[in-house]
């Protein structure tokens, strides 16, 4: 018996270095194998109460769908992990809940990037992860994981995908040439009063304002003419709208004919053949988001679901579901030409022409700019 026992426990070993077996399923497999050879180890009771199930927030409708589709339920289908989901509109809504709720009630946080990530630095929420259980990181872009590791050196978050809030328009209404010539000034522009969308967001608002009025959005010298042009767009727009389901909303029915918009949601109204142009005017705003694994959460379980994630086959479908460009290096990884086709794709891999918010320039000032923002937004 102690010899089959352990020609197993070989086995199990086999099929976990060649790949055959999660870590979950060997740590698992390998203990009940102890346990009835009679034998002890300090992994084994961590291994027999492996999670059964990780807590997800994410942003919800096509993004979140196409995460669910091509990773999650392949993911429980090879693990027996349960993936329950949360969704969110405004990332500040989860980090108040994260605030007022027990460690590990929350796990995983589908987030915006560093601008994000910092405060839950700074609220002391973040884990830190074992990079040698997401192997699959080597194939993510360096220039995203780096602005993280400034932050900290031991990371909590995995870059994920990228994308930008560039200007979308109705092509029926407005020619391409006429977005070019206006680019940000669409969004203050008197001849679509009534008709004119933005994002219900502070930074959206500051940093649209900032282009307007001709200002670096990381380096503002004069916040008066920020604010005016604020209000400008606020009484000339139709709604602020606060979620990726409602921008699409309102573009397909021809509510709006302008706004600031997610590069992957007017690709994916563009893919349904709505007549919606796309613009990144210079120095839009891009962005990237994180898998963030919060401070408390069964680390192992976690680690193991990003690293699934960002399998190159897995990454790829979720993008082309999404419609935003994967983390993944394209000089390391073969990418589709859908994903080239996307808007804000960087086939360099250097990030060199988006531009990214200075995550402790806006960390400085939010709350300020927030307070003043809110005021704004109730007709202030």
């Amino acid at each position: 018996m102690k010899m089959s026992n352990t020609r197993r426990l070989e086995r199990l070993h086999e099929g976990y270095v060649n790949g055959d077996l999660s870590r979950r399923t060997f740590l698992t497999l390998t203990a009940a194998a102890a346990t009835s050879a009679g034998l002890s180890m300090p992994w084994m009771g961590r291994a027999l109460a492996a999670a059964k199930e990780i807590r997800f927030d994410g942003w919800g409708g096509t993004v979140q769908e196409a995460i669910d589709k091509y990773a999650f339920k392949p993911y429980t289908a090879k693990t027996g992990v349960g993936v329950v989901q949360g969704t969110f509109g405004d990332e500040n809504e989860i980090i108040t809940k994260i605030k007022t709720s027990k460690s590990g009630d929350f796990q995983v946080v589908h987030s915006s990037g560093v601008n994000y990530y910092i405060k839950y630095v700074n609220a002391g929420m973040v884990s830190e992860i074992n990079e040698a259980n997401i192997p699959n990181m080597a194939n993510v872009l360096q220039p995203m994981i780096e602005p993280f590791r400034k932050l900290t050196p031991k990371l909590s978050a995995v870059p994920y995908d990228y994308g930008t809030t560039g200007i979308a328009y109705n092509t029926t209404v407005i020619s391409p040439e006429e977005a070019k010539e206006k680019g940000a000034g669409l969004l203050a522009d008197k001849k679509y009063a009534g008709k004119i969308g933005g994002y219900a967001d502070m930074t959206t608002r500051v940093w649209y304002a900032a282009l307007d009025t001709k200002q670096d959005p990381n380096n503002i010298k004069d916040m008066d003419a920020i604010w005016a042009k604020v209000r400008e767009t606020r009484d000339l727009a139709k709604k602020f709208w606060s979620s990726g389901a409602e921008l699409m909303d309102l573009l397909s029915k021809g509510e709006i004919v302008v706004t600031d918009a997610w590069s992957g949601r007017v690709a994916a109204l563009q893919q349904q053949n709505h007549p919606i142009g796309y613009l990144d005017p210079a120095g839009s705003y891009a962005w990237m988001e994180d898998m963030l694994i919060l401070k408390g959460s069964p680390m192992a379980e976690c680690e193991e679901l990003v690293n699934f994630m960002l399998d190159p086959a897995t990454a790829i479908a979720v993008a082309e579901g999404q419609s935003y460009p994967p983390s993944l290096d394209p000089t390391k990884v073969k990418l589709t030409d859908k994903i080239a086709a996307l808007p804000a794709f960087d086939p360099t891999g250097s990030m060199k022409s988006l531009t990214f918010a200075d995550p402790v320039y806006w960390a400085n000032n939010e709350d300020a700019w927030t307070k003043q923002w809110d005021r704004i937004s109730k007709g202030a």
